[in-house]
């Protein structure tokens, strides 16, 4: 029989093997590439709704007033300027989320 010591002796090796399996065990690589995969796709809705948002604006400010296409053509730009920079935003947005996580993985103090 095992006296309390061994039993003792065998509960923290078992402890630090299951430690040991946690550290080494390998990260979920298709939850990354899902992600990365899902915010190339904001990005793309982002700049095409502004582009549609503008040329819907556009055309009805044209229609309304019966000119050429000049609000198409000034709203559509200014529709893909909001677009870039939406989507200029959220790729900031997602540096500062990745920087934040790399300072955390090596414990330098966020700033």
């Amino acid at each position: 029989m095992t006296g309390p010591d061994q039993q003792r002796q065998l509960a923290e090796l078992e402890a630090r093997i299951a430690a040991a399996k946690a550290a080494h065990a390998p990260k979920p690589r298709a939850d990354e590439h899902y992600s990365q995969a899902n915010l190339a796709w904001r990005m793309v809705i982002e700049l095409v709704a502004g582009l549609g948002i503008g040329f819907g604006i556009g055309y009805g400010l044209d229609s309304l007033f019966g000119t050429l296409p000049i609000f198409l053509v000034l709203f559509t730009l200014l529709g893909l300027a909001a677009g870039v920079k939406t989507m200029l935003r959220s790729a900031q947005e997602v540096q500062k989320t990745k920087q934040a996580d790399e300072a955390d993985e090596t414990g330098a103090p966020r700033g």
